[in-house]
């Protein structure tokens, strides 16, 4: 061996242990990212938000740390792009004014959002969704807690918390707020029905749930109901053991029974009794009548098939003076008849494989049980509702999408592994 290649071969050692040490330093600074971007998210009463900048941060953070990039979520990928090219189309007539090119931009960066999440965890780590779940919960409770301080006037000027009486946290609006408390609630659930019920878990479920109640949302009431049925039918499914099966009819039972005696103990205070009376009417008078959500909706749909290239953002609520509260009517009005498409089927895709490969067992089972039932809870609410600039939404689409990813390569290990092992037991001749 020449001179030189001895001095080579002996700084190899080195060069690998810097680039281990370079490796491992840029996954914790990706980590950290992920948190603070996470718990970010329920700071949603300004905008730009916080968190709007953090995923800027979050990408670099992802090719620093070279996160992978599944091929499996191309079709996510090109879904969003031509949701996007329908965006842009829509936009031409009104590019003039900066509003609808700024809503427009929002749809971008949350299409590129959605896409860095799901290349996160398309791997199935561990690791992340921990960080990315533990994360959200704080969130969740930091925003729960400002709502409790608004509502019952704990602190001079918290009325800031506050919408019409009803809990919009930290966020502009009840309506959004609520639905962000749903993940979180449906994780807790899905832990305490295939592990232990921890009194902490307990705690912070409840005090979740009654973020969730003053909201008076019903939108969200209505998803949180639907979402944590899909959990729980999910579970049943997937398991094939009966032991398993009674437990989460079990706590089913003794969650209905918890929830049933905390929304009592609310209503037990005047100021919730009597807003919770109001808004629990299935019929609020904005619903109907000329001008009310249902008449919109009517209207937008005459709408929608006399403009092939939509209306661009906000034209409808200009032209009729009220918006159509439903996010796939907004997909076609706002978005064109290609951007509308394309949502419609991307919502639909995200749902079909997220139930599919939920019910596949997998050490990262329990997140995806959450994330496909909340996603199916959410895409139900968003018939009476416009959900295609919530942020947790995407979260939502990225875990669905790379985690079922993640399932399906874990699927296909198994198989390869079996067949080798076939192959292995054949005696050679």
């Amino acid at each position: 061996m020449s001179a030189s290649a001895a001095i080579a071969a002996a700084a190899r050692p080195g060069a690998r242990a810097r680039h281990s040490a370079t490796a491992s330093l840029a996954q914790r600074l990706l980590h950290v990212v992920l948190f603070v971007t996470v718990l970010a998210s329920a700071i949603a009463f300004i905008e730009p938000s916080p968190h709007d900048a953090l995923m800027l941060v979050l990408v670099v953070a992802c090719i620093a740390a070279r996160v992978s990039f599944d091929r499996k979520l191309v079709p996510l990928v090109l879904l969003l792009v031509v949701w996007l090219l329908g965006a842009f189309l829509a936009l031409i007539p009104v590019v003039d004014q900066k509003q609808t090119v700024q809503y427009v931009g929002t749809s971008a960066y949350l299409a590129v959002a959605a896409i860095v999440f799901a290349g996160l965890f398309c791997d199935g780590s561990l690791v992340r969704l921990a960080i990315t779940r533990r994360a959200y919960v704080i969130a969740a409770l930091l925003a729960t807690a400002t709502g409790y301080i608004g509502f019952f006037h704990l602190l001079p000027g918290s009325d800031v918390f506050l919408f019409n009486d009803r809990v919009s946290a930290t966020f502009k609006d009840p309506n959004v707020y609520a639905p962000f408390l749903i993940f979180p609630l449906v994780l807790l659930m899905v832990e305490m029905m295939t592990e232990r019920v921890r009194l902490i878990a307990l705690a912070v479920t409840l005090a979740l749930f009654g973020g969730l109640v003053l909201s008076f949302s019903r939108g969200a009431w209505a998803h949180f109901a639907i979402s944590a049925a899909a959990a729980m039918v999910i579970l049943a499914v997937a398991s094939g053991e009966p032991r398993v099966r009674a437990r989460i009819v079990l706590f089913g039972i003794g969650a209905l029974l918890a929830m049933a005696l905390f929304f009592v103990a609310l209503m037990s205070i005047g100021s919730v009794h009597d807003l919770l009376i109001e808004r629990a009417k299935a019929i609020q008078p904005y619903d109907v009548g000329p001008g009310g959500r249902f008449w919109e909706q009517r209207l937008a749909l005459s709408v929608i098939l006399q403009s092939p290239n939509g209306l661009g953002p906000f034209e409808f609520s200009r032209i009729y003076g009220m918006q159509q509260h439903d996010v796939y009517m907004q997909g076609f009005l706002v978005y064109g008849w290609i951007g509308g498409a394309a949502y419609l089927t991307l919502v639909a895709v995200t749902a079909i494989i997220g139930l599919r490969a939920a019910l596949v067992p997998a050490p990262w089972q329990p997140y995806l049980v959450g994330a496909a039932a909340t996603f199916v809870g959410e895409a139900c609410e968003g018939l009476i509702v416009d959900t295609d600039h919530w942020r947790h939404f995407f979260l939502l689409l990225g875990l669905v999408w790379g985690l079922t990813a993640a399932t399906i390569n874990l699927r296909r290990r198994g198989a390869s592994a079996l067949r080798s092992a076939a192959a292995a037991a054949v005696p050679a001749r």
